[in-house]
């Protein structure tokens, strides 16, 4: 007969693995607009965006 302890285990183990997964992912994505919006509007940049409401709702 198979140890359910183990089997138990290795299900508990894919289940932290996937939720580990899904948090880089939606991660990323929820940082990805802040690098954006950074990015397009840094006074630093030779060709920099002004920030107005219309370049602000183009991004």
């Amino acid at each position: 007969m198979p140890d359910s302890g183990k089997s138990d285990r290795r299900a508990l183990a894919r289940g932290a693995l996937a939720l580990g997964a899904l948090g880089v992912v939606f991660g990323d994505i929820g940082t990805s607009p802040l690098y954006t919006v950074q990015t397009l509007y840094n006074p630093d940049d030779p060709h920099p965006i002004a920030v107005t409401q219309d370049s602000i709702f183009g991004v």
